[in-house]
């Protein structure tokens, strides 16, 4: 598809709102191992030490590390929707009412960034969010992972960030943060919501599904060692088991970690 081949990031946020479902549905081909960049690409653990946001470089810093994050939002959004043409029509126009609001997130970070006196490739990004996904999933395996997982992660991450943004005088990044962080549930809940739907139209039982097909997917995942933020997660449609689940997950990932380094998965 044309905005996982583009390198050029404005026009793979272009390419995004001049699409409609039926140029998504005679998408034909199979999606690339990883989208295009026109930056430099490291893997999570090689990527340059941050500076702290109390500055301006570490603040542009952090909406870049962001920006790469709604970057494979947005296209991970395209791909589902590739990906699964015989999805229900009401999940594909709703997914793709959520694809546009991550380009949106992320011309906000482009914008802000600039603001600072930074650009678009001043550091390496990663793909990891992007390489989590497979040709191989299933429907549901795409939601749990995409909206329930990742996404959801970044409420716990996003929370922490905004509350660390209190002691600093920046207020657009904190209105830029704020706005991206407040978005952020409805598309976990769009998850959560459509996992439930999903598990209905085949019969499967979510209540137990959640937590086999979790331990099934966990080795490919990015590990998260952030709290889990219980009131957000609510909020985005988890059931109190879930996030036990989810509590228990980081704990045995933040067990296997290294004490003097971390893999820091943004």
């Amino acid at each position: 598809m044309w905005a996982f081949a583009e390198k050029n990031i404005f026009k793979k946020i272009e390419l995004t709102r001049n699409l409609d479902l039926n140029q998504i549905r005679s998408f034909s081909g199979q999606t690339p191992l990883k989208p295009s960049r026109d930056i430099e690409l490291l893997v999570p653990k090689k990527l340059p030490p941050k500076k702290g946001i109390s500055t301006s470089e570490g603040q542009a810093r952090m909406l870049h590390d962001l920006a790469s994050i709604e970057l494979q939002a947005m296209e991970l959004g395209l791909r589902t929707l590739v990906d699964f043409p015989d999805a229900p029509d009401e999940f594909k126009v709703n997914l793709y009412k959520l694809t546009l609001e991550e380009a949106n997130h992320l011309e906000m970070c482009l914008i802000e960034i600039e603001k600072l006196g930074f650009k678009w490739g001043s550091w390496p990004v990663h793909t990891a969010l992007w390489e989590a996904t497979s040709t191989e999933d299933s429907l549901l395996d795409r939601i749990l992972i995409v909206h329930r997982y990742l996404e959801g992660s970044g409420l716990d991450a996003g929370d922490t960030l905004f509350r660390r943004l209190q002691a600093i005088d920046c207020p657009s990044v904190k209105m830029a943060v704020r706005k991206i962080g407040d978005e952020e549930i409805g598309h976990v809940l769009f998850g959560s919501e459509w996992y439930r739907k999903i598990c209905k139209l085949e019969n499967i039982d979510p209540g137990v599904d959640y937590f086999t097909r979790m331990t099934k997917l966990r080795g490919i995942l990015p590990k998260r060692i952030e709290p889990v933020n219980i009131d957000l997660r609510l909020k985005a449609g988890f059931t109190h088991d879930e996030i036990t689940y989810l509590q228990n997950l980081r704990h045995s990932f933040m067990e296997k970690e290294s004490p003097w380094k971390k893999v820091h998965v943004d």
